[in-house]
């Protein structure tokens, strides 16, 4: 992600700094584009220095079309460590992993205009022996539970809910998503939301 540089006004004069450093400073974080393991390397850090820091909220932003499985699983799993809660705010797409990723959130905040997408885990291509494809399908099928589990538990709706809204690919708008308790609330302003600010 090519990540902006803004210039902020200091006690020393003016300094250049990237948005995601001043960001943080207000305890937010940014899933912005595939989440990959090093995205998840860096969110995960970021969220456990937080937490250290304080047991005060994080905002984690998430603008995704999803990605890799462990990746996002490594992420969810360090949502449910720290030791502070967590606000998810949906801005303009959360698919596939993200959506899980946001709905793990202690609150859940979507933008009017946003979209939140559930399917079941895909495999773009396999090739070897029946035992291996049969490993990789049973490997799915586990994955594909544990998803619909952690969706249900977020969403209030059943196991059985969640499978038929993955299985044909669902896209919910912001008033479908709090519909179904994917997110909480429409977010119509910024009031009380992280901003960017001088860094010290």
């Amino acid at each position: 992600m090519n990540m902006p540089n803004i210039l902020m006004e200091t006690s020393a004069g003016y300094a250049s700094c990237r948005i995601q450093d001043s960001l943080m400073q207000q305890r937010a974080v940014l899933c912005f584009g595939e989440i990959t393991p090093e995205q998840a390397d860096s969110l995960i850090l970021q969220l456990f220095y937080l937490s250290a820091q304080s047991e005060q909220e994080i905002t984690l932003y998430i603008h995704s079309s999803g990605g890799e499985v462990n990746s996002g699983f490594a992420i969810y799993d360090a949502m449910q460590l720290v030791n502070c809660p967590i606000r998810t705010v949906c801005v303009g797409n959360a698919s596939s992993m993200a959506a899980l990723l946001f709905a793990a959130g202690d609150t859940r905040c979507i933008l009017p205009h946003s979209e939140v997408m559930i399917h079941d885990p895909l495999v773009r291509q396999i090739s070897g022996s029946t035992i291996k494809i049969k490993d990789c399908a049973d490997l799915l099928l586990q994955i594909r539970a544990n998803m619909a589990e952690i969706l249900a538990r977020r969403t209030g709706r059943t196991v059985e809910e969640i499978l038929e809204k993955t299985e044909k690919e669902t896209t919910f708008t912001a008033e479908e998503a709090v519909e179904f308790g994917l997110a909480d609330q429409i977010l119509t302003d910024l009031t009380g939301l992280p901003r960017p600010r001088p860094i010290a």
